[in-house]
């Protein structure tokens, strides 16, 4: 196993606008993965396995639900602050960062959101600390972009909602204890349910055979006739922004991790630039491979300074939808097109696990995906600009 020799690129200064408690989470972040993902990351990728060991780790460091309140079992953290710890986990690894934003985002954000405060004392503490490990059940195999045609339903029965229906390509599903289902009562408005495992009817099929976010464990969400306790909805919100406001906040995550993946691609075909040789000296000195660097180290500190000024304004509370999905958008396009060009200079080399480069360029192509597609935010781009709704 090499060492972990990475050096995080900072071209323009943004330390220095980082506050010394953000500069720390941030170190401790990096630290973390350095000495407990970077070393068994390729070797999971390789088998297709989840490192289930890591969980213990992650709610150490403080990776779920950063931003929830103290009194829950989180942080207390400001979102800047959740944004440097999600770009130093997917810095080591798309599909670790993904299970940190799916239990923070996706799971506790709707909780302490949407919830009433017996669910949010019976489940917050216990999700922050990794007792418990949840899924967000939005996605569906013929809804995706258009997950409000969803047709999972549920039923009032009385003493409890009859839920029945799928969801697909569910992060975390595999081994969740619960998950965040959003479902149509009888009336077709779509609200929140926690499921939870051990419930008849319930089951979590993996999903094998993928060639992106191998070390991150994928499945389905199958409700047949599952009872769900009434005590079990979310009570504060319902409609499709309920969920939205759940990708608003993963969202965002992703602005950042992405980050994270494109600096290792960039610090690892930077440093190769320079020990590699041929026709005498350092591939570095051509002039196609520093246009390359260059090109990479200037896209990569628009999109720091992009997402920074993003997370001051969600601490403003001022930070709208479209400007999340413009900021998901542009980084995540960024990093794939950065991961490319690094596997281009590091040439046969960089397809083999002994370089983290091919593994982020096919976690990307799922992150490109998931949680809006490119082309749905730049036509959520499109319509608030325009005023014009191309969707309909």
């Amino acid at each position: 196993m090499k060492p972990d020799l990475f050096t995080s690129p900072d071209y323009f200064h943004l330390n220095e606008l980082l506050t010394e408690e953000h500069r720390l989470i941030r170190d401790t972040s990096r630290e973390w993965v350095k000495k407990e993902v970077s070393p068994i990351i390729e070797e999971a990728c390789q088998k297709a396995k989840f490192p289930d060991q890591i969980l213990k780790g992650l709610a150490e460091i403080g990776a779920f639900g950063p931003y929830i309140p103290a009194e829950y079992g989180g942080a207390g953290l400001d979102q800047v602050s959740y944004g440097l710890i999600m770009q130093e986990l997917e810095r080591g690894d798309s599909g670790i960062r993904s299970t940190a934003s799916v239990q923070s985002s996706l799971v506790m954000y709707p909780i302490y959101k949407y919830g009433n405060e017996e669910q949010r004392k019976r489940f917050l503490p216990r999700l922050a600390s990794g007792e418990l490990i949840g899924c967000f059940g939005l996605t569906e195999a013929d809804h995706g972009s258009n997950p409000g045609g969803m047709t999972t339903n549920f039923k009032d029965c009385g003493d409890y909602f009859l839920l029945n229906g799928a969801k697909l390509w569910i992060s975390n599903s595999p081994f969740a204890d619960i998950a965040i289902v959003w479902a149509k009562n009888e009336e077709g408005r779509i609200k929140g349910l926690i499921v939870e495992r051990g419930m008849d009817g319930f089951t979590t099929p993996e999903t094998h055979g993928k060639w992106s976010l191998r070390a991150s464990a994928t499945g389905e969400l199958v409700f047949d006739n599952v009872k769900v306790p009434k005590q079990n909805l979310l009570p504060n919100k319902d409609g499709l922004g309920a969920p939205l406001g759940c990708l608003d906040s993963a969202r965002y995550g992703i602005a950042w991790g992405a980050i994270g993946a494109a600096m290792d691609c960039y610090d690892t075909a930077l440093r190769y630039s320079k020990e590699r040789h041929q026709f005498g000296k350092p591939i570095g000195s051509f002039q196609l491979q520093q246009k390359k660097l260059a090109e990479m180290i200037t896209e990569i500190t628009k999109a720091q300074f992009l997402t920074w000024r993003l997370g001051v304004l969600k601490n403003e509370d001022r930070a709208s939808t479209a400007q999340i999905s413009m900021c998901k958008r542009n980084n995540v396009d960024m990093a794939l097109k950065i991961a490319r060009e690094s596997r281009q200079i590091l040439g046969g080399m960089g397809i083999t696990g002994d370089y983290p480069i091919m593994r982020h360029m096919m976690n990307l192509e799922s992150v490109v995906t998931y949680e809006g597609t490119h082309d749905i935010h730049l036509l959520i781009t499109g319509l608030d600009i325009t005023g014009l709704n191309a969707f309909k």
